[in-house]
C-alpha cells in the first residue's frame, strides 16, 4: 500500500515555569493509504498531544512527521482533517450551513462543491434536516454532520480525537459503526486516539499502543477481520476476545 505519512522519531515536552515535562518520546510509525489506526495507552500519555503533533497544531522538538514527502508545520495542511470530542456545531446556522462552513472559509464553495455535500447529506440520512439547527439533531446525527463537515474539505487523512466521549453508551456503539462505514465508503485514511480498547479494536486496521509518559510505542497490532464485517459485528467474532486480551495485557504492564 501507498505510504501516507511518516513519524520519525518524534519526542516533545511541555514547558512551564515549573520545568519541563517530557510527553512523548521517540515515536515512530507509518500510515499507509486506507489505514484505520487506533491510538490507545496509559490514561495521560500523550495521546491527544501526539495528534496535535500529526495534525501540524504542534510542532515536534525532535523527529519529523511527512505527509505525502511534504513536512506537516503549524503552517497548516489542508490535506489533513481533524475531528474533536465535541462536534462544534453552530447553533445559529442551518446544518446544511454547518456542514458548508468549511468550504466557506477556504472559498470553496461553489455548486459543484455544494452539491457533493448535499450528495453526502443524502447518503447518510441527513437531508431532510439540512434546514433544522443542530439542537435538534440526536448526538450521533450531529457526529455524522461533523463528519460531513470534515470530508466536504476531501482530506487526504483524518485525525479522530476520541469523536464519541460524548454519546452514552448505546448511540457510542451505533455512531461508532456508522462513522466507521462512512469513513470505509469514502476511502479515506483515518487515525483515532480512544480510551476505549472495544471501540479501537472494532474500527481500527491497526493499534498502536502507547507506553506510559513520557510515551513510546510499546507495541504495534494488526487487527484482521473480514472485510464484510461492520463495526458491530467485529465485536461477535470469536477474535475480538483475543485482540482484547493481547491489547489489555500490554497496558497492564504500565499500571
Amino acid at each position: 500500500m501507498e505510504q501516507l505519512m511518516d513519524i520519525s522519531h518524534v519526542s516533545y515536552s511541555y514547558h512551564t515555569m515549573q520545568g519541563e515535562t517530557p510527553a512523548l518520546s521517540n515515536i515512530n510509525f507509518t500510515v499507509h493509504k486506507g489505514d484505520f489506526l487506533a491510538i490507545v495507552g496509559p490514561s495521560g500519555c500523550g495521546k491527544s498531544t501526539l495528534l496535535s503533533l500529526l495534525a501540524g497544531l504542534l510542532e515536534p522538538e525532535h523527529g519529523s512527521i511527512f505527509l505525502y514527502g511534504q513536512k506537516v508545520s503549524q503552517k497548516g495542511n489542508r490535506s489533513i482533517g481533524y475531528m474533536l470530542q465535541h462536534d462544534h456545531l453552530f447553533e445559529w446556522r442551518t446544518v446544511e450551513k454547518n456542514v458548508l462552513l468549511g468550504l466557506e472559509i477556504q472559498h470553496k464553495l461553489c455548486a459543484e462543491t455544494r452539491e457533493s455535500v448535499l450528495d453526502m447529506l443524502k447518503t447518510y440520512g441527513l437531508y431532510q434536516f439540512k434546514d433544522a439547527r443542530p439542537s435538534q439533531l440526536s448526538g450521533g446525527m450531529r457526529q455524522r454532520a461533523a463528519l460531513i463537515r470534515t470530508l466536504a474539505l476531501k482530506p487526504e487523512i483524518l485525525l479522530l480525537d476520541e469523536p464519541f466521549s460524548a454519546l452514552d453508551y448505546q448511540t457510542r456503539l451505533t455512531v461508532g459503526n456508522d462513522i466507521g462505514a462512512i469513513i470505509k465508503k469514502e476511502g479515506k485514511t483515518a487515525i483515532l486516539v480512544t480510551h476505549d480498547l472495544s471501540e479501537a479494536i472494532s474500527l481500527g486496521t491497526q493499534i498502536i499502543v502507547l507506553s506510559r509518559r513520557p510515551a513510546s510505542v510499546s507495541t504495534t497490532i494488526p487487527i484482521r477481520f473480514s472485510e464484510t464485517l461492520s463495526a458491530l459485528e467485529r465485536r461477535n467474532s470469536p477474535e475480538f476476545k483475543d485482540y482484547f486480551n493481547k491489547i489489555w495485557k500490554e497496558l497492564n504492564k504500565y499500571e
